[in-house]
């Protein structure tokens, strides 16, 4: 059912999943999805379980390859997963917010657990692990949700101001993001994720270096 849910999503978008719509989907009597689903919140928090699920943390149970090296591979998971269901990620961002860490289901804490136990094995305590982690899935949350705003208003146009749709704004408010279009327009966001995440793990990697150890 949750993976129809998720189908429904990725073509019409959040606001079109209601136990109806997705009733008709699987030519079933909505009522009957109750049984699996107690309501429209419940289907949201198993798409947040699903798709966090699916974020496989490469060598997270392999201690002989470098901590950055696994983060790295992992971040990149990650932006190709959101990238496959764009319209779930607000979901990664608010759904965690309604319900209290332990409560959570244990496939969306999955990746929290992980992702902690790169960070112990790599020198961090326990304390310093969070706050890594924080740091590491923060940077995530933020780059995959400026990468999904980066689109082409108007493709077929040559100037590069009208086919972003700069030229809407007012010059003299806004010159230095006028300015940036040709930058704007070459976005990678592949790219952009690997230079970012290098400069987390090296910020990570010099709290491990310090005298006075990871905070």
């Amino acid at each position: 059912m949750l993976q129809a849910a998720l189908e429904l999503v990725d073509v019409e978008g959040l606001e079109a999943l209601s136990m109806r719509r997705l009733g008709h989907k699987l030519e079933r009597d909505p009522m009957a999805l109750y049984r699996y689903a107690a309501n429209r919140d419940a289907l949201l928090d198993g798409l947040t379980e699903l798709l966090l699920d699916h974020w496989v943390i490469s060598g997270a149970g392999d201690a002989d390859r470098a901590w950055q090296d696994q983060l790295r591979h992992a971040a990149h998971g990650f932006r190709l997963l959101v990238l496959q269901h764009p319209h779930v990620m607000p979901l990664l961002v608010t759904r965690p917010l309604s319900t209290p860490l332990g409560l959570r289901p244990l496939g969306a804490l999955r990746p929290l657990e992980q992702i902690l136990a790169i960070f112990t094995r790599a020198g961090f305590g326990p304390s310093g692990a969070l706050h890594a982690y924080r740091a590491y899935y923060g940077f995530l949350i933020g780059h995959v949700i400026n990468e999904l705003e980066e689109f082409v208003v108007n493709a077929d146009e040559d100037d590069t101001g009208l086919r972003l749709g700069l030229h809407r704004l007012p010059e003299k408010d806004f010159p230095h993001l006028r300015r940036l279009g040709s930058e704007l327009l070459d976005y990678d966001g592949e790219a952009e994720l690997d230079q970012g995440i290098t400069i987390v793990l090296r910020g990570l990697q010099s709290q491990l270096e310090s005298p006075a150890g990871p905070r």
